[in-house]
């Protein structure tokens, strides 16, 4: 029986792990999400056009890969429906190719007004949300009360849809001075309900163990990244799910036994999203200058994403927690232009010297100990191979593999798929 090869995010997520499910797509004949929702922004780029795809997995473009949506995924009708929109132009064949769990959540439109409403209230403490309504929807599955997507297939959907909503109004009741439209909301919602009926919804555990039974390949692919895992990252300012490779056994349905390679994805330097700690973080001309050739403003919100160097012991607490077996750099290219690249090795806390990440780093006073590494200043975008590298690149690569004791396979030295070095040894 086959194993399911995971592909996440090692650091606060947008590592580029869109990019990398597309040009490995080739390898498997099945790609399945198994957590969060449209707060994912994975960005394809090939032929000269950019994708960028939020609930629906990056196999889409690949001829004779099959695409799932797991259990452990939530879904906003309006926006998939969106996606499903934006793909009619390449005539893919939707319907035998996306396969949606009867499991995963539905994301109500009164979930999004609650996220706004709370994040509103938080005011200064507020956690940086994408406002996708995932927190709540998170929130009434663990609380029994959220709709699945077998769910819209029930004669009382509809029963079921306004018992929910009344019961958010609610809570909405208790936001004063928080107006909002819900009838103006509804239509789009109902719309997108119509398309997930016209889809293939499946048990996808049952599909997924009986294509493992056949021999078939699997690629698990993670949205966000470790360090806003629910258990393990930066607490509170995480996502409401686990993205890390336990949340593949939850969200899919598959034993741990079952899993086998784990690909770990990294930037060549550090970003985040919204608030939150962040040990590396520039906010000099140096995070300017990262921010402009990386184009760091996120995916699906728009925002400018903070800068800093590579940080080391969050990286090895990553490797560690998912059990990553091999990495993959990511735009090693942004950093073309530095003369000098610094990485953090350590961190000083209350004056110690620690190489691991501490439990609270939120109301923690962080000094990261940062090392000088020579940068190769030379433009990397037309390499083809990593024997052309800059002999800079290949030492930046060996540093980081000593350090993290994990083989670097795949380098990227731009957005497109065909900018994709193999360093395979």
């Amino acid at each position: 029986m086959n194993k399911v090869d995971v592909l996440l995010g090692l650091q606060w997520g947008d590592e580029g792990k869109g990019k990398i499910v597309d040009v490995l797509t080739p390898e498997y004949d099945i790609i399945a999400r198994f957590q969060g929702g449209p707060n994912a922004g994975h960005t394809l780029e090939f032929d000269g056009i950019k994708h960028v795809l939020h609930t629906i997995p990056s196999g889409i473009f690949r001829k004779g890969t099959m695409n799932v949506i797991g259990n452990g995924v939530v879904i906003d009708p309006v926006i998939f429906k969106q996606e499903i929109d934006n793909l009619a132009q390449f005539d893919l064949p939707i319907k035998d190719i996306l396969l949606i769990s009867k499991k995963a959540h539905l994301i109500l439109p009164t979930h999004r007004l609650l996220d706004a409403a709370s994040e509103k209230a938080k005011g200064k403490e507020k956690i940086g949300s994408t406002l996708k309504g995932i927190g709540p929807t998170y929130m009434d599955k663990t609380g029994r009360n959220g709709l699945r997507v077998g769910d819209i297939f029930s004669p009382n959907f509809k029963e079921k849809y306004n018992k929910l909503v009344e019961k958010h109004v609610g809570i909405l009741d208790h936001h004063e001075g928080f107006e909002y439209d819900l009838k103006s909301l509804e239509p789009a919602f109902f719309e997108g309900i119509e398309l997930l009926r016209s889809l293939s919804t499946i048990d996808s555990e049952q599909y997924i163990n009986a294509a493992l039974k056949e021999g078939k390949t699997v690629l698990a692919e993670g949205a966000q990244g470790t360090l806003l895992d629910i258990d393990f990252g930066s607490y509170p300012f995480v996502t409401s799910s686990n993205t890390v490779t336990a949340g593949t056994c939850t969200g899919l349905g598959v034993a741990p036994t079952r899993i086998g390679d784990v690909i770990g994805i990294f930037k060549a330097y550090c970003t985040r999203v919204g608030s939150g700690p962040f040990p590396t973080e520039l906010h000099d001309e140096v995070g300017e200058s990262i921010r402009k050739a990386g184009a760091e403003f996120g995916a699906t919100t728009g925002r400018p994403r903070r800068c800093g160097w590579i940080d080391l012991p969050a990286l090895k607490y990553a490797i560690m927690i998912n059990g990553a077996s091999e990495l993959s750099m990511m735009k090693s290219d942004v950093l073309d232009g530095f003369e000098e690249i610094k990485v953090c090795t350590h961190y000083i806390i209350d004056g110690k010297k620690v190489d691991y990440l501490p439990f609270d780093i939120t109301d923690t006073e962080i000094e990261p100990v940062l090392e000088t590494i020579k940068g190769w200043n030379t433009d990397i975008t037309g390499l083809t191979s990593m024997d052309e590298a800059p002999k800079e690149l290949t030492d930046y690569v060996k540093y980081l593999e000593d350090h993290l004791e994990v083989p670097i396979t795949t380098v990227s030295v731009g957005p497109d798929r065909t900018q994709t070095l193999n360093n395979k040894k």
